[in-house]
């Protein structure tokens, strides 16, 4: 993997349109590239407003076929700018079967890999599981001409072990399109602990596994289309390195475009300080793929 990257997260507030979305993300793209990204991440469900706030079945109609004409899209825009792009889409697999699907566009322009959202919420505003089939291509790296990038999605970075799996197979980046706010009623109290506890789990992935963690939420409000719920997206797009130190962190309210360079070789320095790989105790863990221990 490269030493050195400059990575480009692009932290926007959504329109309904998606035509609007899409040339806001390409000029975002544009302005990143120029600032020499090589690789860009975009958040989760970019293309349109975040639909799972209510279960509709007219939504369907958001959903893209992969390959189709919105992949064509942003490979044209990896390809002209000669950069790895992270996008988050909804996918259509066929008729009744659909994913939140991150695609992963090499700077040629050509499909990297893609990945299937694992685990799947389903709770008040958050709505996934009427949408999104669970992901079945398990937790793989892509490979690309700046490494291994473990892409997940969202509600897959709350899980310790898909990070840690994404590492044991070689990941050298973490990375989490995202959307996540604060639900209308919540106290105050209450958003400032979700939203450290939000950025805790993320960083601890990066130490526990001395890797890179790369996180890309949406801002702004959205209301849902029926007037019965309203997400506030806290925003807070952030890096962070492979001990957890925060190498960048965008505002809550605000679009940010940010280009950030790390060096991925740190990652050796500190797993020869931290050998956490080394001493874990693999003949212990069968216990891990039971639902609960009585």
């Amino acid at each position: 993997m490269s030493k050195k990257i400059n990575i480009g997260t692009i932290q926007l507030a959504c329109s309904k349109n998606t035509n609007t979305n899409q040339t806001k993300i390409k000029e975002a793209i544009i302005k990143a590239a120029k600032e020499g990204a090589n690789l860009i991440v975009l958040q989760e469900l970019h293309d349109s407003l975040y639909f799972c706030q209510t279960a509709h079945v007219d939504q369907f109609d958001l959903a893209t076929e992969i390959p189709g004409p919105t992949t064509e899209f942003y490979a044209n825009l990896a390809k002209r700018h000669n950069l790895v792009l992270v996008t988050s889409l909804f996918e259509k697999r066929t008729s009744g079967v659909y994913h939140n699907t991150a695609i992963v566009f090499e700077n040629d322009g050509s499909i990297a890999g893609k990945y299937r959202k694992m685990h799947i919420p389903d709770d008040p505003g958050y709505y996934e599981k009427f949408y999104f089939t669970p992901g079945d291509l398990g937790f793989n790296p892509i490979e690309t001409s700046l490494g291994k990038l473990g892409v997940m999605i969202c509600w897959d970075q709350w899980y310790p072990e898909a990070a840690r799996i994404m590492t044991l197979k070689g990941a050298e980046l973490l990375i989490y399109p995202t959307a996540i706010g604060f639900d209308e009623h919540d106290s105050v109290l209450d958003q400032q602990h979700q939203l450290s506890a939000w950025k805790t789990i993320q960083q601890a992935h990066a130490i526990a596994n001395g890797v890179p963690v790369v996180c890309v939420n949406r801002t702004g409000i959205e209301i849902a289309p029926d007037n019965s719920n309203k997400i506030i997206f806290w925003g807070n797009s952030f890096i962070c390195g492979p001990q957890g130190e925060l190498l960048f962190e965008a505002p809550k309210n605000d679009e940010s475009i940010q280009v950030t360079p790390i060096n991925t070789q740190r990652s050796e320095t500190i797993r020869r300080w931290w050998p956490f790989l080394r001493d874990r105790r693999i003949e212990a863990y069968s216990e891990l793929n039971k639902r609960f221990i009585e």
